[in-house]
């Protein structure tokens, strides 16, 4: 009796154990296998420098996904000489090339790269899908301040925006004005389209920035035309306002993030990596309930730890086994 009790007892926590496993199985589902991330880096850098490698490196390993560091051209000599427009057109032709990408990715823009990167979103024809896009210290509105150099001679004139000047910024500069659907005789709905069939739009402003000027412009802000003194927020601006690439919409739709962290330009600390990038990185589950609905989307592991270290990515290394460097010929 007391073996066929034992037997019994055995048989339950087995049955026990495979309804929770079945349970388990049918109560979290994935998406989908995680997506690769592309990174563009910023003007003045390489993707061969110990910080982009190593930023790419501490990403991949973050979030347990496979991340690339695009190069355009030579890398520092290109960032600063090449315009933007053929940037774009250069990374457009390698994300299209990069079987790794062919079911779509997520990009993590820096500084000068997020420009490129949103120029792959709107005006990449053919390219595989962007899932999320995340922007650090990105200049989506313009700089204020004038470059030594002018128009069409170095790669910042294509984001060069005085407010005094606001007609000829618009007459000259070549490539801010058409991303940003601002040439009122000349808006594209294509570019809205694409911007908008983006998932997340990750917006990373620096709480002491002093190279993009104003710093708002990391979140769609700038100055009132003709002032210098008067900053208007996001949602104050007319390209907002009138929704020229569908910010308002993909806001209004809860996909927008504006995130201020502390720090100086592009100087993002390890739990801020960790909070406001690496989730949007990971593979996504959704909790299947019995009624059939689902819960809100649950990123894979916990992001914070209580390391505060900080890094200055405007350098340009370090690689993971998942690390791959875009050149010419290695796509």
């Amino acid at each position: 009796m007391v073996y066929q009790s034992e037997t019994r007892s055995s048989h339950i926590v087995v049955i026990f154990t495979f309804t929770v496993l079945i349970v388990h199985a049918f109560c979290w589902r994935p998406f989908s296998a995680p997506l690769p991330f592309i990174l563009l880096h910023g003007i003045n850098s390489q993707c061969s420098s110990s910080e982009i490698t190593g930023y790419v490196k501490r990403l991949s390993e973050w979030s347990n996904t496979t991340g690339f560091c695009l190069e355009i051209g030579n890398g520092i000599w290109s960032s600063w000489v090449v315009p933007l427009e053929k940037q774009v057109e250069e990374a457009c032709k390698k994300v299209k090339a990069m079987k790794e990408l062919k079911k779509g990715y997520n990009i993590v823009g820096l500084s000068q790269g997020t420009l490129i990167g949103r120029g792959i979103v709107e005006f990449c024809e053919g390219a595989p899908p962007v899932n999320n896009f995340i922007s650090i210290g990105g200049p989506q509105a313009g700089i204020a301040s004038v470059p030594h150099h002018t128009y069409n001679q170095f790669a910042p004139s294509g984001y060069t925006k005085i407010p005094e000047n606001m007609k000829g910024y618009l007459k000259s500069c070549k490539f801010l004005p058409k991303l940003n659907n601002e040439r009122p005789d000349d808006r594209n709905p294509v570019y809205k389209r694409r911007f908008t069939g983006l998932k997340n739009l990750i917006l990373i402003m620096s709480e002491n920035e002093t190279i993009i000027k104003p710093k708002e412009s990391s979140w769609f802000g700038f100055y009132k035309d003709g002032n210098t003194k008067k900053i208007l927020q996001p949602r104050q601006t007319k390209l907002y306002i009138e929704d020229w690439i569908g910010l308002k919409a993909l806001d209004k739709a809860g996909r927008v993030k504006f995130i201020k962290v502390a720090g100086v330009h592009i100087e993002l600390s390890d739990v801020d990596t960790k909070k406001y990038v690496v989730p949007y990185l990971q593979k996504k589950w959704r909790r299947v309930m019995e009624s059939g609905d689902t819960e809100a989307e649950h990123g894979g592991a916990e992001a914070v730890t209580t390391t505060t270290t900080t890094r200055n990515l405007n350098g340009v290394r370090e690689y993971s086994n998942k690390l791959e460097i875009i050149k010419e010929g290695n796509m």
